[in-house]
């Protein structure tokens, strides 16, 4: 797999863009030390600030940091520079929950219920640690190359 080289931040070379969402942008990278594969978080510290999002970020970070389950996201450092704040997370290689939903005539109820399942292991686990999630949906529930659901 290429990352089509964008740049370098610390130990990482970034490659293309993963995904975007409202406060942040996901680049695929890769360490340069080890080869791994990453996904990298890229939020606007400008941004942060002028909504507010200082508390929510932070309390964000320490939640991941407490988390260690086969169905979530691993977080592996956090780094800044004046204006970019960069979240080091585990890349889940297979996409969004919905796109095989979407691309699927019909899910079997098997598949489903695995899905269900991994998603409540999750989520209870999340929650014996006073970590909730207030927005769950398919298109942020990702899928591992095992097809087992990775992404909350």
């Amino acid at each position: 797999m290429s990352t089509t080289k964008v740049g370098c931040v610390w130990n990482y070379e970034l490659g293309r863009t993963i995904g975007k969402g409202t406060f942040a942008k996901f680049k695929l990278a890769r360490n340069i030390q080890t080869g791994e594969f990453v996904a990298i978080k890229i939020l606007d510290k400008e941004k942060v600030l002028k909504h507010k999002m200082v508390e929510q970020i932070k309390r964000g970070i320490l939640a991941m940091k407490l988390i260690e389950h086969p169905n979530i996201v691993r977080i592996y450092e956090v780094m800044g520079s004046k204006t970019k704040i960069y979240i080091v997370l585990e890349y889940v290689t297979h996409g969004e929950l919905l796109d095989t939903i979407v691309n699927s005539d019909r899910m079997r109820e098997c598949e489903a219920r695995r899905y269900f399942q991994q998603l409540i292991n999750a989520v209870d686990y999340c929650h014996s640690r006073d970590v909730y999630h207030l927005n769950l949906k398919p298109e942020k529930l990702l899928l591992d190359s095992r097809g087992n659901l990775e992404g909350i």
